[in-house]
């Protein structure tokens, strides 16, 4: 077995991880994972969260919000909608993304209700475990 495996972090503004870790935590959208070395191939969704990288380097923390990640024995690739390191999130980029799912639950459908009142309740979660306000 191996030790660590290739994890990459991609969102559309940038790349912002290639490491070898022993361990990728992901918020899945049906709930947390850990993705180790061997893992059986998983592709899964992502909801807003913390997502933690432990490496030899030490352990990485990003928010990330929306899109998916794929697995395998020997890789995690993570392609977020948006991601940012916990070191660069501010009270801004967490009003910002309260004040999009707002917006997107306001103007929900029935249909679309439940998916948008979720989305903004992770946000508030992800903001509260960051030690932010979830004011907006």
């Amino acid at each position: 077995m191996a030790d660590t495996m290739q994890f990459d972090l991609v969102s559309p503004e940038r790349r912002l991880a290639s490491v070898e870790a022993s361990e990728v935590q992901i918020p899945g959208s049906e709930g947390d994972m850990t993705a180790m070395p061997d893992h059986t191939p998983t592709i899964t969704t992502l909801r807003p969260g913390l997502l933690r990288v432990v490496a030899n380097e030490g352990t990485q923390e990003y928010l990330v919000t929306g899109g998916f990640a794929e697995i395998t024995a020997t890789s995690a690739s993570v392609l977020a909608e948006h991601a940012v390191p916990r070191d660069e999130v501010t009270q801004d980029i967490i009003d910002g993304l309260l004040s999009d799912a707002n917006e997107a639950r306001d103007s929900a459908t029935a249909d679309t209700m439940d998916a948008a009142v979720k989305l903004a309740a992770d946000i508030a979660v992800a903001a509260d475990l960051l030690g932010f306000s979830a004011r907006s």
